[in-house]
């Protein structure tokens, strides 16, 4: 009879609460599915389950133990899962404002919305241009995330996007071709920045360090990414970690108007 009286005492505050957790706990581990965060994580879950498990019991010393290794280890958690920690606020911060530029869309009356006027015809261009020759190309387009914190690894730039500007850039003489390109709002921002690089051991073999670098930054950021092999000269597009496949460059210039709007 005492379970059925708890179980008429379940709010609708408990039930939002239930849904919220499993939300959380859902979104964790899709940040850290794949890694080898993922083991520690799930050493934490069954950790928190003995604990409550011991309390249930009145295992008092065990409990003791559990409890007090969950209340220190929250700082060392806090170390080890850093580059979720980080990446989970950007996304959930990201996810706010994203939803709040499309409200704001929707209202045509406030002009407060910015349009990305970067020239993705003549970046395409020139990366079809240079896949020919083989030329390796890393573009890293900034979105909601500022990307300033990448900055000083190369230099600063202030340019105007053009076909024979990205070219030049990543022509194999040129002193600005290593490394990664910045690109908001049609200005080239910084050239020869050096990008965080994924590495994870599932990432296919045709991968290099640029398609590792793209993968790393659009991991750790909302920005959009493009590689021009050196090796094959295939063109890759890279959004959330992740490789977008694509049939020609008509749809992967629909695809990244559609991303950057």
């Amino acid at each position: 009879m005492e379970i059925f009286k708890d179980i008429l005492k379940f709010s609708v505050g408990d039930i939002i609460d239930v849904i919220l957790v499993a939300l959380l706990l859902y979104y964790v581990y899709k940040l850290v599915k794949g890694t080898v965060a993922i083991n520690i994580f799930l050493g934490i879950i069954i950790i928190y389950l003995v604990w409550k498990l011991t309390d249930f019991l009145n295992m008092e010393l065990l409990t003791g133990i559990f409890g007090g290794f969950m209340k220190v280890g929250i700082i060392a958690l806090i170390v080890v899962f850093q580059p979720e920690i980080r990446k989970f606020l950007l996304m959930v911060g990201s996810a706010n404002f994203n939803r709040r530029r499309k409200f704001l869309k929707q209202l045509k009356f406030l002009k407060t919305e910015t349009k990305d006027e970067t020239d993705i015809n003549a970046i395409i261009s020139a990366c079809n241009k240079m896949s020919m020759s083989k030329t390796g190309v890393l573009i890293v387009f900034e979105r909601n995330n500022s990307l300033d914190f990448l900055l000083e690894s190369g230099d600063e730039m202030n340019i105007t996007v053009t076909q024979p500007i990205i070219e030049s850039i990543f022509f194999k003489n040129s002193p600005l071709h290593d490394g990664a390109i910045i690109v908001n709002n049609n200005i080239v921002k910084a050239t020869r920045v050096i990008l965080p690089v994924n590495n994870e051991k599932n990432i296919p073999q045709r991968f290099g360090l640029r398609h590792r670098a793209a993968i790393g930054v659009t991991e750790k950021t909302d920005a959009l990414a493009l590689v021009v092999s050196e090796e094959t000269g295939l063109l890759s597009y890279f959004k959330d970690g992740r490789f977008v496949s694509f049939e020609d460059t008509n749809q992967l210039n629909s695809i990244i108007k559609e991303d950057l709007s």
